[in-house]
């Protein structure tokens, strides 16, 4: 259902009158986050693959992070299924923190994981970028796939373009995100297709008291 519904929204015009109902379908999930996720206070949202089990060292570094960052009065937000998602929402719940889903509907179901005080399920993805970024001070990332390459980017991106203010986006693994960080940092930046500033948005520790230290650093003094 999801991907038909996806598949729709991007394969091009249509009538006047499906374009309405869309509009309002998508206003509807917007208003439904807007009102849900109102009073979390600080948060920071964590992102990495779905894959990893609870045997696995990214999994209990992700979920350590998150207790670190409940601890330091953060609550937590995940995409709010399994693996880094459910690592860091579990940490939050470790440490009494409020802990926080934005699923998403796909084709093969994403359940939400069992350590979550409040989720929404979104039916696009794009709604559920504006809450993940809306409602968080900074980012937790630990390894993970497309999903998680397209969050870095993005967020990076409005950074770059003064789209929101400084966000501290901190890489949890440098023996996963290393190579990244050296592309970034040694290819992108001396071919001119970003700026040395630019790189030094990208942030990687190994670890996560550290990475909240980071976080803290770089956030402003009110938030």
């Amino acid at each position: 259902m999801a991907r038909q519904r996806d598949e729709a929204l991007l394969g091009g015009p249509e009538s006047a009158a499906r374009d309405v109902l869309r509009l309002t379908q998508i206003m509807g999930q917007l208003i439904k986050g807007f009102r849900e996720f109102r009073g979390i206070g600080p948060c920071i949202t964590f992102f990495g693959s779905a894959r990893f089990d609870q045997d696995h060292h990214y999994y209990r570094l992700a979920r350590a992070a998150a207790r670190e960052a409940g601890r330091r009065g953060f609550s937590v937000m995940t995409g709010g299924g399994p693996g880094i998602m459910e690592a860091a929402n579990r940490g939050a719940r470790d440490v009494s923190a409020m802990s926080i889903g934005c699923n998403i509907q796909l084709p093969s179901e994403q359940r939400p994981n069992p350590y979550l005080d409040t989720s929404i399920t979104f039916k696009h993805f794009f709604v559920r970028k504006v809450m993940l970024v809306r409602y968080s001070q900074a980012f937790i990332i630990l390894p993970g796939g497309f999903g998680t390459m397209d969050e870095i980017f993005e967020t990076a991106t409005l950074v770059q373009t003064g789209k929101v203010g400084r966000f501290p986006i901190v890489l949890l693994g440098s023996d996963y995100w290393g190579d990244l960080i050296d592309f970034v940092r040694d290819k992108m930046v001396s071919c001119g297709t970003i700026s040395a500033i630019d790189a030094e948005n990208l942030v990687v520790v190994d670890d996560p008291a550290e990475a909240l230290d980071r976080i803290m650093a770089l956030l402003p003094a009110n938030s």
